[in-house]
C-alpha cells in the first residue's frame, strides 16, 4: 500500500508542474494579470509582491486535500495533498529563493539543471507584459536551457 501511497504523491506532484505552467500562461498572463504583474516590474521597495497571493490560492487546494484525507476515509486525498505540499515547497526554494535570490541562500549552485531553469526563468522576465511570454514551467523547461548550460559551464571551465 506504501508503493500506491508513494506513487499517488509523485503523481500529484508532477501534475501539480502542468497545473502551475497552465496557471501561469493563462490565468497569471491573462484574467489575473494584475496580482501577477509587479513580478515583472519589480517594486524595490516592498519585499512582498501582490503576486504572492498565488502562494495562498495554491495553498487552498493543498491543505483541502490534506484536511479532506485526514478527517474522511478518503485517505488517497491525504496523498495528493502532500504531492501539492511538496510541489509548494519545492516551488519556493526554486523560484523565491534561488531564482529570484529572495533570500541569500543556494546563489552559488553550479548544476546545470539549476543553471537551465535560472536562464529559462530569466527569458520569462525579458518581457514586462502579459503578451508574448516564454517559459511558464518552473522545473520542467524547454532542453536548449539546459543545452546553453553546459555550454556556459564549458566555456567558464
Amino acid at each position: 500500500m506504501w508503493l500506491v501511497n508513494l506513487l499517488i504523491v509523485a503523481g500529484s506532484f508532477l501534475t501539480m508542474e502542468v497545473v502551475a505552467w497552465l496557471t501561469h500562461k493563462y490565468i497569471m498572463h491573462g484574467m489575473l494579470w494584475q496580482l501577477h504583474e509587479d513580478h515583472h516590474k519589480k517594486n524595490p521597495t516592498s519585499f512582498f509582491e501582490k503576486n504572492d497571493y498565488f502562494f495562498l490560492i495554491f495553498a487552498i487546494p493543498g491543505i483541502l486535500c490534506l484536511a479532506a484525507g485526514i478527517y474522511s476515509t478518503f485517505i488517497f486525498l491525504l496523498f495528493i495533498g502532500l504531492g501539492i505540499t511538496l510541489y509548494g515547497i519545492a516551488y519556493f526554494i526554486v523560484h523565491d529563493i534561488f531564482i529570484h535570490q529572495r533570500f541569500s541562500i543556494l546563489r552559488n549552485s553550479d548544476s546545470i539543471y539549476l543553471r537551465g531553469i535560472r536562464r529559462a526563468h530569466k527569458m520569462h522576465h525579458k518581457h514586462l507584459e502579459k503578451e508574448d511570454g516564454e517559459c511558464f514551467g518552473m522545473l520542467w523547461v524547454p532542453m536548449k536551457y539546459f543545452k546553453e548550460a553546459i555550454k556556459s559551464k564549458q566555456a567558464n571551465a
